[in-house]
């Protein structure tokens, strides 16, 4: 009998086990996210529910190791995927808080340089053709009228409903550390089930 229960006990601490760092698994790759507000419309709206992947954007760096083991080299910007690119819809802590996420679209990446000219988005010089948007932005960036090079390590982001949205175009760049990750699906409502809105931006 003892050796019944001792048999059963072990097999819930190895399931619960089991269960903990399936758990931890999934927290670390994939994040659930509620879009709050009309920033984003029409391509997402108030109250829809997304799943967030994390793992694209993972970072990571040998340091000095990589001066002592041959042929391995981690990108210089750390990340181990691509990163984020022009056209993603991400996820980021919302810039002057640390309990609150924004979701956007990156438009600019590091380097490129980006403004708005009477509501086109130019980057390095160039429109970007923009299916997802609505109505063009009413305003043109920046102010003096001269197109800005994005930081190193920070992106220019803008949600889809331009007039509608606290953005980059407000309060600036959104540091590479602060973003979650990449809207991956969005399964709810289920009138809204499928593959997030990412595109490939080309100017």
């Amino acid at each position: 009998m003892s050796r019944f229960f001792r048999t059963a006990g072990q097999d819930f601490i190895e399931t619960a086990i089991l269960a903990l760092l399936l758990f931890l698994a999934v927290r670390t790759t994939v994040q659930n996210f509620k879009v709050e507000g009309i920033s984003m419309f029409p391509t997402l709206e108030n109250g829809e529910y997304i799943l967030v992947d994390k793992l694209s954007y993972s970072r990571f760096s040998l340091g000095p190791l990589e001066q002592v083991i041959p042929f391995v080299n981690s990108r210089d910007d750390g990340y181990l995927f691509a990163g984020p690119q022009r056209g993603d819809v991400v996820v980021f802590v919302a810039p002057g808080t640390t309990d609150r996420d924004f979701i956007k679209r990156i438009m600019a990446v590091p380097g490129e340089t980006v403004e708005i000219r009477n509501g086109v988005v130019l980057v390095n010089g160039q429109p970007l053709s923009e299916p997802f948007i609505a109505n063009m932005a009413a305003y043109s960036w920046p102010a003096g009228g001269r197109p800005q090079t994005v930081p190193q390590g920070q992106y220019f982001v803008l949600g889809d409903n331009r007039n509608n949205s606290s953005d980059s175009h407000v309060w600036g760049y959104v540091p590479a550390d602060q973003i979650i990750g990449r809207a991956l699906v969005s399964y709810w409502p289920r009138s809204a089930i499928g593959l997030a809105p990412n595109y490939r931006l080309a100017p």
